[in-house]
C-alpha cells in the first residue's frame, strides 16, 4: 500500500525534496495515521480557495503543510521529537482552519484552534503506539511552541512561518518559483537571536531582504479586505448552521471541507454562499453600508522580520525596515461587503 507521500503531486514532491533531499522514512508511519490523514481534506488557505475572489486553484492541504514543517525541522535539527512536534502542530485543525478562530472571536491572534492538540494525540491509539515504540513521551511532541526551530513568536522566523511563506508563495499564489525557494532555503542556518535563543537566520542580507519583500506580498493577501471578509463570512455561515441544528461545531473536526460545503449548499444559505463563491471582487466603504452583510474589523498581520547574521534585518537594512513598516500600516478600517444579507 502506497504511503500518502508517495501519492503526492509532483510539484509538491519537488518542493519537499528541497526542504529535505533525504526523506526520513521513519516519519511515514506517523503521517499515515488516521488523525494526520484527516488533515488532507482541509485547505491551508482557510477555505478562501473555493471563491473566485482568489486566483488560486491548487489545493494545498493542511497535511501537506504539516509534513513540510516536519521536513524543515528535521533538516535543521535531525531530532525526532522536534520533528514530530512540527508534524503534529495542526493535528487538531478543523475545517476551514483559521476561519474557526474568527468564529471564536480570535481573529487577531488566530490560535484558538490549537487547544485540542494534546487530546487528539492522546486519544489516537495509532499515534500513542508509535510513540511508545519510539520511546517518546506525549509531552515531548504535543506542543511545538517549546522548540524554537519549529515555532516562535512573530515576527521571528521558524519552520511553521517559513513553510507558509514557501507553499503560499510557490504553490498557492505563485509569486516565487522553485529556484527562489532553493536560494532562500539554502541561505538559512541556525543562529542566536537578541534573546540568546536559537532561530533560523540568513547569511546574506540581500536574501533576507527578499524574504521580507515577498512575504509582505503574501501578508497583504492574508489580511486584505477580501480575505477578512471571506474568513468572517465562512465563520458566520457555520455559526448560523449550528444555530439551525444543521451542523455541530464538533463536526468541523470530523467532516471534510467538501462535506461541510455540501451541507451549506443544501441549506437556506445556498444562494448567498454561491454569490460568495462566484464573486470577482468585494465592495468597500468608509461608512456603514445598510441592508447588507458586512465585515468591519482588523485581522492578524502575519509578517516576518528575520535574522541576518544574528541581527534583525529591520535593524541591518533600511529598505527592509521600510517594507515592514508599510506592511504594518495596512489600512483595515473599511467596511467590506457583497450585495446580500444574511438575515
Amino acid at each position: 500500500m502506497k504511503s500518502y507521500y508517495d501519492k503526492l503531486d509532483n510539484k509538491i514532491k519537488e518542493y519537499f525534496n528541497i526542504l529535505e533531499p533525504d526523506f526520513p522514512n521513519w516519519l511515514d508511519d506517523y503521517i499515515n495515521t488516521k488523525e494526520m490523514l484527516k488533515q488532507k481534506y482541509t485547505s491551508l488557505s482557510c477555505g478562501t480557495i473555493y471563491s473566485d475572489l482568489f486566483k488560486s486553484t491548487f489545493f494545498y492541504s493542511n497535511l501537506d503543510h504539516s509534513i513540510a514543517v516536519a521536513l524543515i525541522v528535521w533538516h535543521f535539527t535531525h531530532d525526532k521529537k522536534q520533528t514530530l512536534a512540527g508534524l503534529f502542530h495542526d493535528i487538531s485543525t478543523p475545517c476551514f482552519k483559521h476561519c474557526i478562530d474568527f468564529l471564536n472571536g480570535d481573529y487577531m491572534n488566530q490560535e484558538s484552534i490549537e487547544d485540542l492538540t494534546t487530546d487528539v494525540i492522546k486519544n489516537s491509539k495509532e499515534i500513542m503506539t508509535l510513540l511508545k515504540r519510539d520511546k517518546i513521551d506525549l509531552t515531548e511532541v504535543d506542543n511545538y511552541h517549546i522548540y524554537p526551530i519549529a515555532d516562535n513568536d512573530s515576527p521571528k522566523l521558524a519552520a511553521d512561518r517559513l513553510e507558509c511563506f514557501f507553499s503560499n508563495g510557490l504553490i498557492t499564489y505563485e509569486i516565487i518559483d522553485i529556484e527562489k525557494v532553493k536560494e532562500i532555503y539554502n541561505d538559512l542556518e541556525i543562529q542566536k537571536n537578541e534573546d540568546n535563543q536559537i532561530e533560523l537566520g540568513f547569511k546574506t542580507k540581500k536574501i533576507a531582504r527578499e524574504l521580507v519583500k515577498y512575504n509582505n506580498m503574501l501578508s497583504t493577501i492574508y489580511h486584505e479586505d477580501k480575505t477578512r471578509y471571506s474568513m468572517q463570512f465562512i465563520a458566520d455561515i457555520i455559526k448560523l448552521l449550528n444555530k439551525d441544528n444543521l451542523i455541530k461545531i464538533s463536526d468541523l473536526y470530523n467532516l471534510k471541507e467538501s462535506e461541510v460545503i455540501e451541507i451549506i449548499l443544501k441549506s437556506k444559505y445556498k444562494d448567498v454562499f454561491n454569490k460568495w463563491l462566484k464573486a470577482k471582487k468585494v465592495n468597500v466603504s468608509k461608512t456603514e453600508p445598510k441592508g447588507v452583510y458586512y465585515v468591519h474589523h482588523p485581522a492578524k498581520i502575519r509578517y516576518i522580520n528575520p535574522l541576518y547574521n544574528g541581527v534583525r534585518i529591520s535593524n541591518a537594512c533600511k529598505i527592509a525596515k521600510k517594507m515592514i513598516d508599510k506592511n504594518l500600516s495596512y489600512d483595515m478600517t473599511n467596511y467590506v461587503y457583497l450585495d446580500f444579507s444574511l438575515e
